[in-house]
């Protein structure tokens, strides 16, 4: 238990963070930092310690994760019980509804998710003190599912999955889509160290690339439709034959067959993206597969990392290769004192990590230039280079 900081000005917010992650409540404490209605009086790593000091120091909100020891229920209802006017902000890494019905039955007034934009969660932790009850845009249809469970959907929500797995199986089956290539600059030379393979849908209803894989997943096939764009990109990749490497998005489900892609080319040729948004329950399960990979020379990389809090754990269990700067972050960097700051932040612990930067999303000379006063060394936008098809070799 951190010793606790005494309140400041009448207007401040003070703010007890309790989560057992050293890395999260820096992050979070940092990102408070920057505004100055907020004041961090204090950090609690499990329920019992949370609770203590939500008694001795009347906080206004606590930021109180789901899955700390203890169980974020316990810590929000004893919160409550000597703290009545604190506003509980549940944060949890997981999309489960589930959990944030747990929370807001345990008196919690919002619920935010890990993956969740740094703006958005000091947004939610604003609001919320303020009076505001927020649920995460993830969760927030599940609950009010649950809430309306008279309304009876299952016959027809049975229809629309039936007809959501044909379509996506069609999609599989007939190969609709095709494969693009980002180049990956070296910013200091401006060489093309790298390409990452995007994939583009040709099938109807037309909708972004994300929605695909989501929609996927709903029926249990992502697994199967990152493969068959992985296979059909490194094809293409092999067809053009060039002096780089070729960077290859997948999710945590994915990842064990991803050496299989390679056994017809050179694995070393390849980084393995994993999304800061996909959630990882046990990073133990997943090393020996990160292991395996690594064996047979793939590198790993960290993708949209700053999008939310989850990146730190994915970067600090995952030990990437490459950790890359969402473009959340990289848009506007060069005049938003915020994003900078969140920036540096990354770089500062990529560098303790021994991983390599690279800044997605370049679209301005202004953003390039604060980055490379950040020294950071790889980019990819389309201020320098467009999504394209490989010609062959």
């Amino acid at each position: 238990m951190t010793a606790p900081t005494p309140s400041g000005r009448p207007d401040e917010i003070t703010v007890l963070i309790a989560d057992d992650e050293p890395l999260v409540q820096k992050a979070l404490a940092d990102c408070l930092g920057l505004e100055p209605l907020f004041k961090v009086v204090g950090f609690a790593p499990n329920a019992e310690e949370a609770i203590a000091l939500a008694k001795q120091l009347q906080p206004h909100v606590a930021v109180v994760d789901f899955n700390m020891p203890g169980g974020g229920q316990l810590a929000a209802r004893g919160i409550l019980e000597h703290s009545p006017a604190t506003r509980i902000v549940a944060l949890s890494g997981s999309h489960d509804h589930t959990n944030a019905l747990e929370m807001l039955r345990a008196g919690a007034a919002s619920y935010v998710v890990k993956g969740a934009h740094p703006d958005e969660i000091i947004e939610t932790i604003l609001r919320s003190a303020r009076g505001a009850s927020i649920l995460a845009p993830e969760v927030a249809t599940g609950v009010i599912d649950e809430l309306t469970a008279q309304l009876d959907r299952r016959e027809l929500e049975g229809d629309g999955a039936r007809r959501l797995l044909e379509r996506i199986r069609r999609v599989i089956d007939d190969e609709l889509f095709q494969t693009v290539f980002q180049p990956i600059l070296d910013i200091a030379t401006g060489k093309t160290v790298g390409f990452e393979a995007l994939t583009r849908f040709h099938a109807e209803p037309a909708q972004a690339p994300e929605r695909w894989f989501a929609d996927a997943g709903s029926v249990g096939l992502r697994t199967e439709l990152e493969l068959a764009t992985a296979q059909m990109a490194v094809a293409r990749f092999r067809e053009a034959n060039p002096d780089t490497y070729l960077a290859l998005n997948a999710s945590p489900e994915t990842l064990p067959s991803c050496g299989e892609l390679f056994h017809d080319s050179d694995p070393t040729q390849a980084v393995i993206e994993i999304t800061e948004h996909a959630a990882i329950d046990n990073y133990g399960a997943l090393a020996p597969v990160l292991d395996a990979l690594r064996q047979d020379g793939l590198r790993i990389a960290v993708d949209d990392a700053g999008a939310g809090f989850a990146s730190l754990r994915h970067a600090l269990h995952l030990s990437p290769d490459f950790i890359k700067l969402d473009v959340s972050l990289t848009r506007g960097i060069d005049t938003d004192p915020r994003r900078r700051a969140l920036a540096a932040g990354l770089i500062g612990f990529a560098n303790e990590l021994g991983a390599e930067i690279i800044a997605e999303g370049i679209e301005t000379k202004a953003e390039l230039t604060a980055l490379q006063e950040l020294r950071v060394s790889y980019g990819q936008g389309y201020y320098l280079a467009k999504p394209a098809p490989l010609p062959a070799g």
